[in-house]
C-alpha cells in the first residue's frame, strides 16, 4: 500500500544560519537518486520551496513544479512526485527548521494536501490558498468554491481549537461540510494543522483515502495540566487499533524518542527505524509493523501546543 506523502525532508539552518541544509528526510521506493540530489542542495532565505516557506513566515503549497522557483524540476518529475507542501517551524521570530512534504501522481491516487487562510482584514471566512488532489477532480472543484467560517468544517475548526484536529469517518461526519463529496471518492479521514501568523491563520489538511492513506498511523500528543508530560489526545490508525485505549495510561517524558524529542529542541522529527526510539508510541508502532514516523511540534505564542506524529 503505497501512503499518499512519499517524501518527507527536512531543512535546518546551517552553521551560519543563512542557509538551508539537508538535515535527513524518508523516502519511498525508487526515491534513492532523488535522495542524491537533495542532499547536495542548500537553500538561502527565498530560494527554492523550503526558502519560500522560511521567507513567507507560513506554509507553502506547490501544485506545479515546471516554470516555478522549484529547484528540482526535472528529478521531481522523473521521480512521479508532483505537489510539494513546505512548512517552516518557528520558535518566536526565528526558524528552525522548514518541513517539506511531496505527493505523488499515481492514476489511483485520491486524497487532498489543502492549504487554507484567514486575513481578518478581509474576510471572517477562510479560503483556499491552493490544495493537491491527485484524481479526484469534482472534489477538488467544490473545494475551490468552498469557505469556512470560524468553527465550521475541518479548517474552521481547526482554526477554531487552535491545536491539531482529526475528524474520522468522514462519510458520517456532518462536522465535515463537504462530506457528501469525500464519500463519492473514498476520503474518510481529515487531519488538520492550525497556523497563527499574528493576526492572520493559516490551517493546513490532510485528506487520506482508504486505498492511498496519507499515512498508516495519527497521532496527536499534548503536554500534561503540569506540562511535565505529554499524554496522548488523538489519534487514527489504518489498522484500526484503539489508540485512546492503548495509551489511557501512558505518557512521553519531554525527550523521550522522536515525540518527546520534538518538545525538547521545537525541532521536526524524522525516524526511520523505530528501533532505536524508546518511546511508548515508537513501541505501539513497531508492534503495529510500523517503521517510519514523522513528528511535527505546534508551537503556540508561549511555548509548546501539540506534537502531531504519523506512521508511514
Amino acid at each position: 500500500m503505497k501512503t499518499f506523502i512519499r517524501v518527507v525532508e527536512l531543512w535546518v539552518p546551517d552553521r551560519t544560519r543563512t542557509r538551508l541544509a539537508f538535515g535527513g528526510g524518508l523516502y519511498g521506493e525508487g526515491l534513492s537518486a532523488f535522495r542524491a540530489v537533495s542532499e547536495e542542495l542548500s537553500f538561502g532565505f527565498d530560494e527554492g520551496l523550503p526558502g519560500k516557506a522560511w521567507a513567507c513566515g507560513h506554509p507553502v503549497i506547490l501544485t506545479k513544479f515546471a516554470n516555478s522557483y522549484f529547484r528540482r524540476t526535472d528529478q521531481a518529475l522523473a521521480a512521479g512526485l508532483t505537489c510539494g507542501v513546505a512548512v517552516p517551524v518557528f520558535a518566536g521570530e526565528f526558524l528552525q527548521a522548514v518541513m517539506v512534504l511531496f505527493c505523488g501522481d499515481d492514476e489511483a491516487h485520491v486524497g487532498a494536501v489543502e492549504l487554507w487562510h484567514n486575513d481578518p482584514d478581509t474576510s471572517h471566512e477562510m479560503g483556499l490558498v491552493d490544495g493537491y488532489y491527485g484524481t479526484a477532480d469534482m472534489f477538488e472543484f467544490n473545494s475551490r468554491h468552498t469557505r469556512f467560517p470560524r468553527g465550521f468544517g475541518l479548517p474552521g475548526r481547526t482554526w477554531k481549537a487552535g491545536l491539531p484536529l482529526i475528524i474520522k469517518d468522514l462519510h458520517n461526519a456532518r462536522s465535515f461540510l463537504r462530506w457528501e463529496d469525500a464519500a463519492e471518492v473514498g476520503i474518510n479521514l481529515g487531519v488538520g494543522v492550525p497556523y497563527p501568523t499574528g493576526l492572520q491563520t493559516w490551517v493546513l489538511t490532510f485528506l487520506s483515502a482508504q486505498a492511498t492513506p496519507i499515512a498508516r498511523r495519527f497521532e496527536i500528543w499534548v503536554p500534561n495540566e503540569a506540562r511535565s508530560a505529554l499524554v496522548f489526545s488523538a489519534g487514527d490508525c489504518s489498522a484500526q487499533t484503539d489508540l485512546a485505549a492503548l495509551y489511557a495510561t501512558r505518557s512521553i517524558a519531554k525527550g523521550d524518542g522522536s515525540i518527546g524529542g520534538a518538545w525538547a529542541t521545537g525541532m521536526p522529527a524524522l525516524n526511520d527505524d523505530l528501533a532505536h526510539d524508546t518511546s511508548i508510541a515508537a513501541a505501539e508502532a513497531r508492534s503495529a509493523g510500523l517503521g517510519q514516523m514523522v513528528a511535527l511540534p505546534v508551537i503556540g505564542s508561549t511555548g509548546l501546543d501539540a506534537v502531531l506524529a504519523w506512521y508511514l
